[in-house]
């Protein structure tokens, strides 16, 4: 192709044109075969070209395609709403629907403040994130949000919020230990609150599982329980960012799930549509929800795209598929698998200092030296090459640079669909394992 009028992203990287897709696998228009390894950009949860979802996006669009929020509900949105109440961790909970993750975030962030607007409490309005996370590319998002490359072109742009320590316990920021450490991690979201002071707090964000920044970083065992009650002992409400965790990557609905906490907004996206449609969602608790409307009689918000039917229709097809193949079982089957086929080909690799995840969504971390963790230099673009070689060899990962400070360390992410079988699993190590020892020595000859 001599020319072309799109605007890419990544410029630079030849891009093949894509076909069609079957499971976990896409075709671009050389009838090349690639293993979707990472679900895109940890999107495909249930696999390429599923007919249901399809039809459903199709038979809505043929119904009506749009109808504006503010005057019509639909069908497939109230069952979509009805289906994910079920399913959230949270009592009562409303779902407030828009196209992407970081709609998602923006909508949720706005939800805090007017909480504790409609609290009488018009002093909250600081969101505290953590470094190390990723919440969306728009302004509200990249302030919250703790990915230094991404916020530093437009810092000057947004107002930007306060942050803390993610709980990295590879490198922990407090160069301590679990569980000697008493998790401290935690204990610095109190430290935060009464710098800034909690009458000015509205609420404080976070991953469950650290997603594309860190790399499938779980945290120790007590962490969000902590953070819950520090939370409530200063009336700052808990925003848990789902967008790549939910709609079953880790084997349950939502990752938080897995730990005794009650979120007041979880937002989510990516697998809320399968990767068929742009869909996101907040979820509120039905408590702030009302009091925002007695209080404040509207939720100051809106969106062109929100709450949009045909969207509704995939998410409710994707539920569907999920539930019907049993998909959350298998993940947690398939997911161990993965698990213990990265450690075994990566457990004693010079190069491979971390290895880290749940369910279907790991990563491993890339090191220069194992013993010290030292990183690779950013100019070596070791994750770059890591991903160059893999797509060359038919396999998408999703490979990240700065997991360290923002500038260094190298991480590569493993998240393929939720359909994926023991077989595949095998053939994504083993093609992993060779575009990682490509890249490293090719950085070493240098």
């Amino acid at each position: 192709m001599s020319h072309s009028s799109v605007f890419y992203r990544k410029p630079k990287r030849s891009k093949p044109v894509i076909s069609h897709g079957e499971g976990i696998y896409l075709y671009d228009d050389q009838r090349k075969q690639y293993i979707d390894g990472s679900g895109g950009a940890i999107v495909v949860n249930v696999g390429h070209g599923i007919r249901e979802i399809a039809d459903a996006i199709g038979d809505q669009a043929g119904q009506v395609a749009y109808a504006h929020a503010s005057m019509f509900t639909s069908q497939p949105l109230e069952k979509l709403s009805a289906l994910l109440a079920e399913r959230l961790p949270m009592p009562d909970a409303r779902l407030y629907f828009q196209t992407s993750g970081a709609e998602a975030v923006e909508t949720a962030i706005k939800f805090a403040r007017q909480v504790q607007i409609a609290r009488g409490e018009s002093g909250r309005y600081k969101i505290i994130g953590r470094w190390g996370s990723y919440h969306g590319a728009t302004l509200g998002a990249l302030a919250v949000m703790g990915k230094p490359s991404m916020r530093a072109p437009y810092a000057p742009m947004f107002t930007d919020m306060p942050h803390i320590p993610a709980p990295y316990c590879y490198r922990c920021p407090f160069k301590a230990e679990y569980p000697a450490c008493d998790l401290r991690c935690a204990d610095a979201l109190e430290d935060e609150i009464l710098r800034q002071g909690a009458d000015t707090v509205a609420a404080f964000i976070a991953e469950p599982i650290a997603g594309a920044t860190l790399g499938a970083v779980v945290p120790p065992d007590g962490y969000l329980a902590r953070i819950r009650e520090i939370c409530d002992r200063h009336g700052v409400l808990l925003i848990v960012d789902e967008v790549m965790t939910g709609m079953g990557r880790v084997g349950r609905w939502f990752a938080v799930e897995q730990w005794p906490v009650t979120p007041d907004v979880v937002t989510m996206g990516k697998g809320l549509s399968g990767g068929y449609f742009p869909l996101s969602a907040a979820a509120m608790r039905g408590e702030w929800v009302d009091l925002v409307w007695d209080q404040l009689g509207d939720f100051n918000h809106g969106g062109t795209f929100s709450h949009q039917p045909v969207g509704a229709a995939a998410g409710v097809a994707t539920i569907e598929y999920i539930e019907k193949h049993n998909l959350l079982d298998a993940v947690r089957s398939t997911g161990k698998l993965l698990g213990d086929r990265l450690l075994a080909a990566f457990g004693d690799h010079d190069h491979v200092g971390d290895i880290r995840g749940q369910g279907l969504m790991w990563a491993v971390e890339l090191v220069r030296d194992r013993q010290t963790k030292e990183p690779f230099l950013p100019g070596d673009k070791l994750a770059e090459k890591v991903f160059d070689a893999a797509f060359a060899g038919g396999l998408i990962v999703y490979a990240m640079a700065g997991c360290v400070d923002g500038r260094s360390g190298d991480h590569v992410m493993i998240a393929p669909p939720l359909i994926v079988q023991a077989e595949q699993i095998g053939v994504i190590v083993s093609r992993l394992a060779r575009s990682i020892d490509e890249a490293v020595a090719e950085v070493e000859s240098a």
